[in-house]
């Protein structure tokens, strides 16, 4: 008599689908209730937004030689957008560290679940939480003013990948900086350069118009291409050969996070 067929093991990728998924919903439920990080750092875009262009964007608007303050709006959205993203994984950042500083992830380690659905589920979280502000600094743009009128839907679509990937790259990265942070604070702090930046990109003047010693900071750094590709994007305008920084940018810093946050995760705890 033939033994009993023993029913299959799930597919390892089902697996993996289906822990990151559980991993998913349990950062976006500790969103839900504790927003108020999230929007603490909303609020630093939306201010720079509304103080740019209400109490400096005639001045500002003459200095990138437009004739009102429509025409700054219209350059310092892009450059607002991408702040937007890198306020936001600060939070990941946060996330992640306190997640080790409580053992949570430790914890984790110890069961029966696929081991990278625990950072996936970061991940994921994260860049629906960048896709979510982004969604909430544009509404306040187009409140404001911001129009973009002369993009193709084509050129929409592709605006909004970019914001995707960059979102991705530094999603990675904010991951790697938790993983190595010895708790909260010091993960804020590490993560504070993906908020300065873009203050010191092309974000609300132009790079050429920067002093010869301060230029070269703004113009070889990830956020300039970025967003002066999704500048050119959104108006409609041509992006020259910052489409291509831009993706490489993105691309190398998806990649050197992801392999920094899994080897660090991988590690043995000390």
């Amino acid at each position: 008599m033939s033994a009993p067929a023993v029913p299959a093991r799930p597919a390892r990728f089902s697996l993996a689908v289906r822990d990151s998924s559980t991993m998913l919903r349990r950062n976006l439920l500790h969103v839900r209730r504790y927003p108020s990080l999230t929007l603490n750092l909303l609020l630093t875009p939306i201010m720079l937004l509304l103080l740019f262009v209400y109490i400096f964007g005639d001045v500002m608007s003459a200095g990138i030689g437009g004739s009102d303050r429509s025409d700054y709006i219209a350059y310092i959205v892009p450059g607002i957008l991408m702040m937007t993203i890198g306020g936001t994984v600060v939070g990941t950042a946060v996330s992640v560290a306190t997640d080790m500083n409580e053992g949570i992830i430790a914890r984790f380690r110890t069961m029966a679940i696929h081991r990278g659905s625990v950072l996936v589920g970061h991940v994921v979280g994260s860049v629906l939480q960048c896709v979510a502000s982004v969604v909430l600094v544009g509404a306040v743009a187009v409140a404001i003013g911001f129009r973009s009128v002369d993009a193709t839907a084509l050129e929409w679509l592709a605006a909004f990948g970019l914001l995707a990937l960059f979102s991705l790259a530094l999603t990675w990265i904010a991951v790697g900086m938790g993983l190595v942070s010895p708790n909260a604070e010091a993960a804020a702090n590490s993560a504070q350069p993906l908020i300065l930046l873009p203050l010191i990109s092309s974000a609300f003047i132009p790079a050429d118009t920067m002093p010869g010693w301060f230029r070269p900071i703004a113009e070889y750094q990830p956020f300039t291409p970025a967003i002066e590709t999704l500048r050119g994007l959104l108006l409609g305008t041509g992006i020259g050969h910052n489409g291509w920084l831009a993706l490489a940018w993105s691309l190398g810093l998806a990649a050197l996070g992801y392999f920094w946050a899994t080897a660090r995760f991988n590690s043995d705890p000390k």
